[in-house]
């Protein structure tokens, strides 16, 4: 007996042939996807436990987000827009994070996990580039509110061990020096000693990658190139190898920070790092011979567009890594940099944006900026055999959007309608591992109203912002 039939939408499958069946259905079974096609081919031969009526809306994969960031969700709002790179991170994000408690984390979690619920995403990868490593709570939080919410999710656990030499220390003052009244912890405060943060991610692979029913995963994290030596990078590759998972790192995002003698491509390629297991963050400041490296590789992109673009960090050469086929999947990055956790939002600024930036209103169609945040997407992450289709055998991730609106009427194309016009409030039920997680933007993942969610979000997070020194 199938589980679950959605009917009569527009299915966007996603397929190799990219299809798009008007009037379709999707039957569910077991978590997976049994049968893609026509409605009145489907019902008579589905006897479903539940029905979902599909009509006037487009019924998309789960969408994919490949590189974000979480607890600092609770920071949104709370700091002045006039700031580059570093002084966001050394001045707001760093100070912010790091003062909050396991609670706190927890309560930034659930807030995350409801918006991206809202925003039609059941995947998402999370960098948690600040884990002091002496104490698992923080984490623990994280992850439990992760579980609970129904939607899968990679957590990259941050690697720090190298310390910022004495040039680099030196220049943090001097960023840290525009918010003398904020509690700054102090900048070695992630570095753990090679053989103990691999030891630990280690321990946290084999203790919650693969729970949740098979939703929860862990990855090895990099942060950056300046603060992970070249055995550490070894070593996560190392990593992931025996854990048959992936790991992910932010890469060539701030030209300032990463000149040297040879780009910091070359410099992976030269430690191990690159690969089919690797998911580069950011990938700004690129030359076309590390792209050409990074297709030799097999090595995947996530691109942040709406951060990149918020920090002034310049333009990703997405376009050059289309095209000498690079696998490229759409990040919303930091929640307080996008500004939200919507990547149906991003996706239409991105495609707009490569338009303009190159003069070229060929460049990135609707189709391939689709593909980025769900194909694409599920395949940076290395789970293209899975997810972000809507086949048959494949985990049955869905979105379903109410197309039933005055600015996606009319939309003879849906993926035009989607990446184009689409702001992400349309999505109105959200399928994961064929669990109905949301239906009619009623969350049903929780035990706690939303309401109360963000009240209590909203709560902690003007105490953090007071305790921390930004007022």
């Amino acid at each position: 007996m199938t589980d679950l039939l959605i009917r009569d939408g527009r299915v966007v499958t996603q397929d190799d042939q990219r299809t798009v069946i008007e009037d379709g259905a999707v039957a569910v079974e077991d978590g997976r996807i049994v049968a893609v096609g026509p409605t009145e081919e489907l019902v008579p031969a589905s006897d479903a436990d539940e029905v979902i009526d599909a009509s006037g809306c487009a019924v998309i994969p789960g969408l994919v987000n490949p590189h974000t960031h979480v607890s600092d969700i609770l920071l949104r709002g709370s700091f002045a827009e006039d700031r580059g790179l570093l002084d966001w991170l050394y001045n707001v994000k760093r100070p912010g994070t790091l003062a909050m408690a396991p609670e706190e984390h927890e309560t930034a979690a659930m807030l995350y996990c409801i918006e991206a619920i809202r925003a039609g995403v059941t995947t998402f990868v999370e960098n948690d580039t600040e884990v002091v490593w002496d104490d698992w709570a923080t984490i623990e939080a994280k992850l439990d509110a992760y579980e609970r919410a129904g939607i899968r999710n990679v957590y990259g656990a941050g690697m720090v061990d190298r310390p910022a030499d004495d040039e680099f220390q030196r220049l943090v003052t001097d960023v840290q020096a525009r918010e003398d009244d904020v509690d700054h912890p102090p900048i070695d405060a992630f570095v753990e000693a090679t053989d103990d943060v691999v030891a630990a991610v280690d321990s946290l692979i084999e203790t919650y990658h693969g729970t949740a029913d098979g939703r929860q995963a862990v990855w090895p994290a990099p942060v950056v190139v300046e603060t992970t030596t070249n055995q550490g990078f070894r070593e996560a590759y190392e990593l992931a190898e025996k854990h048959d998972v992936m790991t992910t790192a932010h890469v060539a995002e701030a030209e300032a920070q990463e000149q040297r003698s040879i780009s910091s491509i070359e410099y992976l390629r030269n430690v191990g790092y690159l690969g089919e297991r690797t998911l580069l963050g950011h990938c700004v400041q690129l030359s076309t011979s590390d792209v050409r490296l990074l297709e030799r590789t097999d090595t995947a992109v996530a691109h942040n567009y709406m951060a990149n673009m918020r920090l002034a960090t310049g333009y990703a050469p997405v376009r050059t890594m289309l095209e000498s086929g690079v696998t490229v999947g759409l990040g919303t990055d930091n929640s307080i940099l996008s500004d939200t956790v919507n990547p149906l939002g991003d996706v239409r600024a991105m495609a707009g944006g490569h338009k303009g930036y190159h003069r070229d209103a060929g460049v990135v169609p609707a189709q391939t900026a689709f593909d980025m945040i769900t194909i694409d997407a599920a395949r940076a992450i290395g789970r293209g055999e899975s997810l972000g289709s809507l086949a048959v055998g494949k985990q049955a991730d869905i979105a379903i959007v109410d197309m039933d609106h005055p600015h996606l009427t009319p939309a003879p194309d849906p993926v035009f309608a989607l990446v184009h016009a689409a702001q992400g409030f349309e999505v109105e039920t959200v399928v994961c591992a064929g669990e109905v997680v949301m239906r009619d933007r009623d969350i049903r993942s929780f035990d706690e109203s939303v309401d109360d969610v963000l009240a209590r979000a909203s709560a902690t997070a003007a105490d953090l912002v007071s305790r921390t020194g930004y007022e």
